[in-house]
């Protein structure tokens, strides 16, 4: 039986509720499919910041670094600082683990929950590959005259040749692994932002390594905008973090909502970090209002990458059953108990396996 060793960060805010409902799937997933999630919880968050003033000490972290795979809940508290909390945990994971590929599915499943006019799930089937460790968030930033009238402050975009063309590569190879349309959409800026003239040239010589793959080109405000009136032109797409960062929103809200959206933080081969892309809403944390099912999608990632593929799909196949039949009527805050939809998603899990 194959096992795995899994490190679990519940957060912040209603971190831990969707991590628990998640971690409950994974497990009957687990159960079902044959293998065994071998699970350390962490406590590090905000929370455990104000009691402790400790972030992510340097031996849990080295504890991390030996698993499969960490799952992070939710991060973020308005009691403390902007980033404080962010920088020290997810930022220190994407950094110091390397996780140069930021990976977001945007997948509808039902056509109720699009926002767009008559488009459904045929449409609505893509996957954004956003470089994760360069750019604008590379750390490389500064004040001058800081808090006085003439105040400056700066920060430093960066892409190098190395980070361009692994993440470049990444999504050619995804491409051809989905087999859909097999094209890959180069997304930047490099008319006005001029360093991004490395995206456009590697992407060029990457290309010529993969003749079965078409590309396509897109400046990001136009690709804004075709994601909305046009979703369905999209297949795997590259971009550069800060935009990444951007359009990868707007899809969730094109898939149906943040309560949808699951994202993977990535170094193939290596451990690699899994979450839902929601925040911590600290407002509704305790009260079983919110929705776990970004959290369950995550959970579903992860396991993809940990090679139980079946068993991914099978979590993935419940979500969109369960809203295809509108047992599952939505995702907004309230409209299903957190555990309502945990219980909902494993007790098809094991309705629906190959034995039952």
């Amino acid at each position: 039986m194959a096992e795995y060793d899994i490190a679990v960060i519940g957060g912040d805010g209603i971190g831990p509720e969707v991590t628990a409902e998640a971690m409950k799937v994974v497990d009957a997933a687990a159960e079902v499919y044959g293998f065994r999630l071998n699970k350390t919880e962490y406590p590090f968050g905000s929370e455990h910041y104000l009691k402790t003033e400790e972030i992510f000490p340097d031996a849990a972290f080295e504890e991390c670094k030996q698993k499969n795979a960490v799952y992070l809940g939710a991060i973020g508290d308005p009691r403390l600082p902007v980033g404080l909390i962010e920088y020290g945990i997810i930022a220190k994971m994407r950094f110091e683990l390397d996780l140069y590929i930021n990976l977001r599915p945007i997948q509808l499943y039902d056509a109720r929950l699009c926002p767009l006019k008559d488009k459904g799930p045929e449409d609505v089937d893509m996957v954004i590959v956003r470089e994760n460790t360069e750019d604008a968030y590379s750390g490389m930033h500064g004040f001058a005259h800081k808090g006085q009238e003439h105040e400056v402050a700066t920060q430093t975009m960066v892409y190098t040749r190395h980070g361009v063309e692994r993440a470049v590569r990444y999504a050619f190879d995804l491409a051809r692994e989905r087999d859909k349309n097999k094209t890959v959409t180069l997304i930047d800026k490099a008319n006005a932002v001029r360093a991004q003239d490395i995206w456009t040239r590697v992407f060029e010589i990457v290309a010529a390594d993969y003749p079965d793959i078409k590309t396509e080109h897109a400046y990001i405000d136009a690709a804004c905008m075709w994601m909305v009136k046009n979703p369905e032109w999209f297949d795997v797409a590259v971009t550069p973090n800060l935009f990444g960062d951007i359009i990868t929103d707007l899809g969730a809200m094109v898939q149906g909502g943040m309560g949808i959206a699951a994202s993977g933080n990535i170094h193939p081969g290596r451990v690699s970090l899994f979450e839902p892309i929601h925040g911590s809403a600290p407002k509704h944390a305790g009260k079983n209002v919110a929705s776990p099912v970004a959290a369950i999608l995550a959970g579903s990632m992860m396991l993809d990458y940990l090679g139980e593929k079946t068993a991914a799909k099978a979590i993935e196949q419940v979500v969109r059953d369960l809203f295809t039949s509108q047992r599952l009527k939505g995702v907004g805050t309230g409209v299903h108990g957190t555990t309502e939809v945990g219980e909902m998603v494993t007790n098809e899990l094991r309705a629906t396996a190959p034995s039952a």
